[in-house]
């Protein structure tokens, strides 16, 4: 059965939606490339825990919806190879319609398909995994166990992260967690949740990172010049719940 695809648009928002008053995505039509949504703000701070200029090369994207996370790389991460894999075709239909969703098969291809049955088939390695996918009654489904999670690790280069956002509200959130740490043998770590209830989860892959809050602090003020992007409140949100002990962040 297709999902239900509506858009609507308020104070100058325009939102997608499957069916239900629940939020899929969202674009300011001023401006197209930003990141609306705080959830997505918040993924983007894996540019933060990986902070060379040419990282991510070639980045995975789990879920379209509004082509938020798919905008602001390719707008802001010129040299990254980006494949989005969504199950829905009427997804990318509205994405390309409504949110501006760019046509560029040499830096961006768009895979109609299940993404734990196009990860499983898949042989290729990625910089970054961003995985956010719900139906319209905010499941994710084979994208929240734990055969996924090691999928994606195993997909995952020397540098390799992956960002999930998860449902922080929901009953069954901290089970999502524990299945992402013992997936990366507990390299992982839950920022605290977003004002809508978003969590997002990273986990790391070969290389360490080891970091500082005072470090982290001085990369966030570089993005927010270079893209515009601000996770300064991100960042007071880590400090406050001390989810960095000694101000240091090790993943």
């Amino acid at each position: 059965m297709a999902t239900p695809i509506q858009i609507s648009e308020d104070a100058g928002v325009r939102y997608l939606h499957f069916g239900s008053d629940w939020i899929q995505g969202a674009m300011r039509i001023a401006r197209p490339w930003a990141l609306e949504l705080d959830y997505t703000r918040e993924m983007m701070a894996a540019l933060l825990l990986r902070p060379e200029p040419d990282w991510p090369r070639k980045a995975l994207l789990i879920g379209l919806g509004a082509a938020s996370l798919t905008k602001f790389l390719y707008r802001h991460r010129p040299q990254s190879k980006l494949t989005v894999v969504e199950i829905e075709p009427a997804v990318v239909a509205a994405a390309r319609q409504y949110f501006k969703l760019p046509e560029n098969p040499r830096r961006l291809r768009i895979e109609i398909a299940d993404g734990v049955e196009w990860l499983a088939a898949s042989d290729e390695t990625f910089d970054l995994i961003l995985v956010d996918g719900f139906d319209a009654d905010a499941r994710a489904g084979g994208l929240d166990t734990l055969p996924f999670y090691r999928a994606c690790r195993a997909h995952l280069g020397d540098a390799g992260l992956l960002s999930v956002n998860l449902l922080g509200r929901n009953r069954g959130f901290k089970a999502s967690v524990e299945r992402v740490k013992k997936a990366f043998d507990n390299r992982a770590m839950v920022f605290p949740s977003c004002d809508h209830g978003n969590a997002i989860v990273f986990a790391a892959a070969g290389e360490p990172v080891r970091t500082t809050l005072s470090e982290l602090s001085l990369l966030t003020l570089a993005l927010r010049q270079q893209t515009g992007l601000n996770l300064l409140p991100t960042l007071a949100r880590l400090a406050q719940w001390q989810t960095c002990p000694g101000g240091h962040l090790v993943l």
